[in-house]
């Protein structure tokens, strides 16, 4: 999906009579290596003074390891001053040590030109630099490119990047943000070219098939970020089976090798596409994992909160205007033909609601999603979508003849994290995740006069009704509305990444994050931030009552006390150390980071 905000107009007409031309001028520039010549082994040093670099790698690769990293490092500078661009990069990729290989990638960038850069997510499933071996790339829309097109050639002062009001951004999901930060739900409609571009767009070129099923695929982060991080020095994006994590639909296994320096993700994976609101999905429907969510819950477990979530909620001022216009309609005969104009009256008068989230970029794919899927809920809570299995809480509440309705309140249903626990093998190098992911809890809050929320702590037994029957049908609801699914992907990456700080996971395999983590260079794609969504009201007449609800709530997400040690169980029937026999890493060629 493209949203646009710019110059409508002006870029209709336009691409049928641009003509572009890309000149491409070699530059060589010198630069001095990150490592002095003297620091150097001679059997290495003096075939890069007489420029013989295939030698000079043979001699390397004879050395100890950490020699061999400082002779890499020499080898790759002085690749890059002779104009050997794709080389060093291809050398400096087979150094060992992340924080090394990182920094001789950052010398290398700096030097010069990055060469050829293909532009856009997932535009980058060719062949491996250097030999190493095909990536198994899947193409998606080159987004990047389209943009960068449009807002140098279409009014280029008119753009958010130089201060203009028009804004332009790819962002996967089924609800849209306006340019004031409006959340609205997407409609659906999608040009048909557009939708044939997305069909040819989804071909993987790769002898080793990401999109075969798989009962267990096995992803290494470890190397997937070295190879994330090369294509970083290249100047180029990760393809789109790096963005889909080779198509990885759950994860049920954290392996940890500190023999191979791996930490695994495993889970069952096949093919997946793009539905028509833009989401990866599988064969079924349900969101893939995402790589940009992964790193988005890894730096928040590694911030200083270690949790994240979203609220909408609606204004003191909005419940106090609501109040007074059901207390101006109760002075009226509700009837079949000015029921629209009630309720249209109670919609105008609560307003918008606030939308805020904390922990996280609220403009990521990860905060769209819990946005997303909490307003959705909302939906179905008021009877204005329907849950399979569950009934809204207006239709709910039962009274008998003569009995007075609830009073008017808010109710307040959130989002949180809903495992069983994390179970371990012996050695803490195997954990598997269980439980559904996900639940509902309520509260119901006092109203004042002035609109002021009063937290109570308690929930009725009509509140409870609803998340306990929203928890109870989650598999149901996921499985017709996949923003449901695509949070519980979030719940799980968030409870992973917990994990891996929790047992210091890269302390064991000797990995320093250097592209994913906190500090790290990864940059996941953002959209504009949801700040406001259309308030969900609804009403029904029960024996000649009106009964009016206001909902409020939000997504809680906490994993720190489920990845502690005393709350992980062992695994006591050895299943776990079977699994992690049965997934550790291949010999794989250079540039896998996947295997089955």
């Amino acid at each position: 999906m493209l949203s646009w905000n710019g110059p409508r107009q002006i870029l209709r007409g336009a691409f049928g009579s641009l003509i572009f031309c890309l000149a491409f001028c070699p530059t060589l520039v010198f630069v001095r290596s990150a490592v002095a010549q003297e620091k150097v082994p001679s059997s290495v040093a003096d075939h890069i003074a007489a420029g013989e670099f295939g030698p000079a790698r043979s001699a390397a690769d004879a050395l100890p390891a950490a020699d061999r990293d400082q002779a890499l490092a020499a080898i790759a500078a002085a690749q890059a001053r002779s104009g050997a661009r794709d080389a060093s990069f291809t050398t400096a990729y087979n150094i060992r040590s992340d924080v090394a290989r990182r920094g001789t990638f950052n010398q290398i960038r700096s030097s010069g030109p990055t060469g050829n850069y293909s532009g856009g997510v997932g535009g980058f499933g060719g062949g491996a630099p250097g030999g190493m071996g095909p990536r198994g790339g899947g193409v998606v829309a080159d987004f990047d490119s389209l943009i960068e097109l449009i807002t140098t050639t279409i009014d280029p002062d008119s753009w958010d990047d130089v201060g203009g009001p028009g804004s332009i951004a790819e962002f996967a999901t089924g609800v849209y943000v306006d340019a004031g930060g409006l959340l609205k739900k997407y409609n659906g409609d999608i040009d048909r070219s557009l939708a044939e571009v997305r069909k040819s767009a989804a071909v993987v070129g790769s002898s080793r098939n990401p999109r075969r099923t798989s009962v267990l695929r096995k992803i290494s982060l470890t190397r997937l970020e070295r190879e994330v991080q090369l294509l970083h020095a290249q100047g180029k994006r990760p393809d789109g089976v790096m963005h889909n994590l080779a198509g990885l639909q759950r994860i049920q296994f954290v392996l940890v090798y500190p023999e191979t320096g791996d930490i695994v993700l495993a889970g069952p994976a096949g093919d997946w596409r793009s539905d028509d609101d833009g989401r990866m999905v599988d064969e079924k429907g349900r969101p893939v994992v995402q790589l940009d969510d992964l790193v988005v819950t890894l730096r928040n477990a590694y911030s200083e909160t270690g949790r994240f979530g979203c609220a909408i909620v609606p204004t003191k001022e909005g419940l106090a205007a609501i109040q007074a216009k059901q207390a101006e309609w109760a002075a009226k005969s509700l009837t079949s033909s000015n029921r629209g104009q009630f309720l249209e009256d109670l919609r105008s008068s609560l307003g918008q609601q606030d939308i805020t989230t904390h922990g996280i970029d609220p403009r990521t794919h990860a905060a769209r999603v819990i946005v997303e899927a909490d307003y959705r809920m909302k939906l179905v809570g008021m009877g204005l979508e329907k849950g399979p299995g569950v009934t809204s809480y207006l239709d709910s509440i039962e009274l008998a003849k003569g009995e007075a309705p609830p009073p008017m309140g808010v109710l307040r249903w959130w989002f949180t994290l809903n495992y069983d626990a994390l179970r371990a093998a012996p050695q803490n190098d195997a954990f598997q995740l269980h439980g559904p992911g996900v639940k509902v809890l309520s509260e119901n809050e006092m109203l004042t006069e002035r609109g002021e929320r009063v937290h109570t702590g308690k929930s009725s037994d009509l509140n409870s009704k609803f998340a306990r029957s929203f928890t109870k049908n989650f598999e149901a609801l996921a499985g017709k509305y996949p923003i449901y699914a695509d949070m519980r992907n979030v719940f799980d990456l968030a409870l992973v990444t917990a994990l891996i700080k929790s047992e210091d996971m890269p302390g064991q395999v000797s990995w320093h994050m250097t592209h994913f983590g906190p500090d790290g260079q990864y940059e996941p794609a953002l959209g504009v931030a949801p700040a406001k969504v259309d308030s969900v009201v609804n009403y029904r007449l029960i024996n000649g009552n009106v009964v009016t609800v206001g909902v409020s709530g939000g997504v809680v997400v906490d994993a720190r006390d489920l990845a502690k040690k005393e709350a992980v169980k062992p695994d006591e029937y050895g299943a776990l150390k079977g699994q992690r026999k049965d997934a550790a890493p291949k010999e794989l060629p250079g540039g896998e980071w996947w295997w089955d």
